[in-house]
């Protein structure tokens, strides 16, 4: 609700609360932490959180978010921004 609300890093810091306490079960804190990252565009951490999220659960929809991030990223030229 925090990450629709625009509330970004206030959802980060509760999410990160929830993960540290049980990181191996709670791939859907994982999956909208990285969608988190992804709404301030820090794709780094957005894919780790999603890489985790599937870790723990090869069905999580973090595996569909992991693919658009990843065409974004392949889409994005670099060259562009050198001229």
């Amino acid at each position: 609700m925090l990450i629709s609300q625009g509330c970004i890093d206030q959802a980060i810091k509760e999410l990160d609360v929830i993960i540290t306490n049980n990181p191996s079960t709670c791939d859907e804190a994982y999956y909208l932490r990285g969608n988190a990252y992804r709404k301030l565009g820090d794709w780094k951490n957005a894919l780790n959180n999603y890489l985790s999220a599937i870790e723990i659960n090869p069905e999580s929809p973090a595996l569909q978010a992991k693919e658009i991030l990843m065409d974004i990223l392949n889409f994005y030229n670099k060259d562009m921004y050198n001229q």
